[in-house]
Formats: structure tokens, C-alpha cells, sequence
């Protein structure tokens, strides 16, 4: 099969990943091959490609934005069969037996198994998954629409869900413009929610007022009203600190980057009056099924621009300089 293979991370500038035919792998007894048909583009895979993420694993498949038809399943996977569509996630694998598991929190498992970064995951024609870490993706959506809800709309999901704004009509600040956002400014107003958008760049403001956002502007602008809440999607510290600035008392800024700069000074007034810090990490199986159901249930969809497997380096390029809003997916059948 072809894929597209990282063996030693570098900028993207360099086009560190290779074209390549590597082996076609084969199902363990609990594990599905899926033939893939799109892979969404993840700011994540980018941190892995250029390093900042160094992946556990070398050389690598990137990609976990999966979306395929299941062509072989092992001797034990109950409950899939060929011919369905699904979708696989960032998380891969977790063990469901200690602390973490049995707390609901499989995200944090000690044993977890991330795709695209710690096995082998989507920049590929074919992979294997685990059968009970796969989504049957629903009714409504096409393959192209479905891939960046795998990880810009589950792990946005997330972060919004620790906000605990939902079931309120309280103010959300959503800091950083990008894949994950434009998915959650559409969840957020459906959910009842009022929405101030922030972002440096100019188009993304116009963008994000003809999305749904009841007020936009610079990261550094002051907004109508001080936020109850505020995720931050930008992996630049500063960003964050903006974000505090702006939440009122009792407040909760979500840090839903799985990468961030260095926080250089942080004072403690921006943080005293009960307001909080929350991050996100990795998402769990709940995650993705709850936001696959709202997005059926509400239309919500991503804006998506197609590359092909062996563009790989040039969507990344795209992804780093800001010339989309990252609703970007490699159409691989």
C-alpha cells in the first residue's frame, strides 16, 4: 500500500514526510482493516511531524482523522462487518482496567495507544484499528464531512463539555480560530450559548461573524462583556493569558491544545477570584459518539479543503501558515 511515512521529525518546510509502498498490515483477533478513503489534516499531526511532539515510535504513519470502509475482521470483533463505514479517533487504545479507566477517564490511561503517533494511523490506504475503539459513523454525513469530526469536533466537543456552560445561556470565548473552533462556534449557538470569537487574523473574524459568533475580534481587543467561560485553541501562551484576562470571577479557561509555548509569568490576580484552569487531553470513546449525535442532530459541519496522499507535506505547509481554517482532509480513495 502507499503511504505517506515520517522517519525522523523536521519542519515541514523540508517535506519530512515520504511517499512510500510499505506493507499492507493484517487484523489481530480483535483488531479491524479498514480501507481508508479520507484523513483529516490535524494541527496535532503537525506537532508530531516537526517534533515538538516527539512520537514514541519511528518511523511513523501520521494521520488520526480516520474515515474508511472495514474490508477484514479478526477472529474475535463482534458487532462490525465489511462494508461499514467508521472512523477512527486519536485514541487508539485503552486498557479499561486501571484508575483511569475506571473513572471514565480512558483518555488518561497509563496504557494508552494514540493513532497516528504512538501506532501507525491514517496517511495511508489501509489500517488496522481496534474494533472497540472504532466509530460507526451515522446517516448524514459523507466521508469528506465526517473526518475532522474524529478529532477537531471530539476533542472541541470536550473542551466545551469541561467549560460547564452547557445547559446555560452563558458567554463562551473562543480563543484561536481554526478547525476545532469553527465546529464549536456552530455547537455552542445551537446549544444556547453566546459566542466572542478572538483571532489575529482579519478573514477569520469576517468568517467567524458570518458563522454565528454574536461578537469577534483581536485576541487583544476587549469584548462587549467579560466571559463565563473561555477555550483556547491556539498553542501561544499569550493567548492563554488573554483568555484569563477576560473570564469574570469564577471563571474556567480550557486549554484544549494538546501543545502549548512556554508560560513565561503567569500572576496570580489574573487567576485569584475562584477563576480556574482546565486542560484537555486526548479525548475517550464518549466524547466522540455524544458530538457525532449533535452533529446529526443540529448540522454541523466543517468547510473542508481536499489534498491528496502524496500532498501530504503541502497540506501540512497550508495547516502551519494560517491560509485555511484547518477544515483540511487528504482524500485518499
Amino acid at each position: 500500500m502507499k503511504a505517506m511515512l515520517l522517519r525522523n521529525p523536521a519542519p515541514v518546510e523540508t517535506n519530512p514526510l515520504e511517499y512510500v509502498d510499505v506493507e499492507t498490515p493484517s487484523p489481530k483477533s480483535e483488531e479491524v482493516l479498514i480501507k481508508i478513503s479520507k484523513c483529516g489534516v490535524c494541527r496535532t499531526d503537525l506537532h508530531i511531524v516537526e517534533g515538538e511532539l516527539p512520537p514514541p515510535k519511528l518511523p511513523i504513519i501520521p494521520g488520526h482523522q480516520v474515515i474508511g470502509r472495514v474490508v477484514e475482521v479478526g477472529s474475535a470483533v463482534e458487532g462490525v462487518a465489511p462494508g461499514e463505514m467508521v472512523g477512527v479517533p486519536w485514541l487508539y487504545y485503552a486498557c479499561g482496567e486501571c484508575k483511569y479507566c475506571r473513572r471514565g477517564l480512558e483518555n488518561l490511561c497509563d496504557k494508552a495507544l494514540f493513532t497516528g503517533y504512538s501506532v501507525n494511523g491514517g496517511y495511508a490506504e489501509y489500517m488496522v484499528a481496534h474494533y472497540r475503539f472504532i466509530h460507526k459513523i451515522p446517516g448524514g454525513f459523507s466521508e469528506l464531512e465526517a473526518a475532522p469530526l474524529m478529532c477537531a469536533g471530539a476533542v472541541g466537543y470536550r473542551s466545551l463539555r469541561l467549560t460547564g456552560l452547557l445547559g446555560s445561556d452563558g458567554v463562551l470565548g473562543l480563543f484561536g480560530y481554526g478547525s476545532a473552533a469553527h465546529l464549536m462556534l456552530q455547537t455552542a449557538r445551537k446549544l444556547g450559548l453566546r459566542v466572542f470569537v478572538f483571532t489575529s487574523s482579519p478573514w477569520k473574524i469576517e468568517h467567524a461573524l458570518r458563522n454565528g459568533a454574536e461578537w469577534a475580534g483581536r485576541t487583544s481587543e476587549e469584548p462587549p462583556s467579560r466571559l463565563d467561560a473561555a477555550i483556547v485553541y491556539a498553542p501561544v501562551s499569550q493567548v492563554f493569558i488573554e483568555a484569563l484576562r477576560k473570564v469574570d470571577k469564577g471563571g474556567r479557561v480550557v486549554l484544549g491544545e494538546i501543545y502549548m509555548t512556554p508560560i513565561e509569568r503567569l500572576e496570580y490576580r489574573l487567576l485569584w477570584e475562584e477563576r480556574e484552569v482546565k486542560t484537555v487531553a486526548n479525548v475517550t470513546r464518549r466524547d466522540v459518539s455524544e458530538f457525532l449525535q449533535l452533529a446529526v442532530k443540529h448540522g454541523i459541519k466543517p468547510e473542508v479543503k481536499t489534498f491528496k496522499l502524496e500532498e501530504t507535506n503541502e497540506a501540512l505547509k497550508e495547516l502551519k501558515h494560517g491560509r485555511s481554517l484547518g477544515q483540511i482532509v487528504l482524500d485518499i480513495s
